[in-house]
């Protein structure tokens, strides 16, 4: 089972940070599930120097994705859900108002409406939809490596 430190506590000094950040789906799964990973270390970053987003769209996709039987093999069921609550309580939600619809994959303008309203400096995404609109009015969207550079310089 992956053992990556994901803590509930939304008290800490996390609000507190300069930069806000926005993870697609992609990213928090293979952070979920290869603890050694440049996503899980990009997330791990992100947890103690970001203020973090979410949507209720953001979500509801990655309990879904969590919810397919293919990750099985990686983590039980209940890992991975435990995995989603835990960063639902790790995030601060914003109730998207904007319509975007810039991204070449539809799925993904969720991100970047969830980036617009809720203020984000950086997306952090493993999807090329997203990475190749780098940078998508005045916010910049990463790669894991890249958030890696950017955030421990910064």
């Amino acid at each position: 089972m992956s053992s990556i430190a994901l803590r509930a506590n939304k008290n800490s000094s996390q609000k507190s940070k300069t930069t806000t950040v926005v993870i697609d789906t992609g990213v928090l799964v293979s952070a979920a599930l290869f603890t050694n990973s440049q996503p899980a270390r990009a997330l791990r970053l992100a947890f103690s120097n970001c203020r973090l987003l979410i949507s209720t769209a953001t979500m509801d996709e990655l309990e879904n994705v969590f919810s397919r039987n293919k990750f099985d093999r990686y983590a039980p069921i209940d890992f991975r859900l435990l995995f989603a609550a835990l960063y639902r309580e790790r995030a601060d939600l914003v109730v998207v108002e904007s319509v975007v619809l810039d991204c070449a994959a539809p799925k993904d303008n969720k991100f970047l409406a969830l980036a617009l309203d809720g203020g984000a400096d950086i997306v952090l995404a493993s999807d090329a939809h997203l990475t190749v609109m780098n940078p998508w009015r005045g916010i910049d969207i990463c790669t894991p490596a890249q958030f890696l550079i950017k955030v421990a310089v910064s």
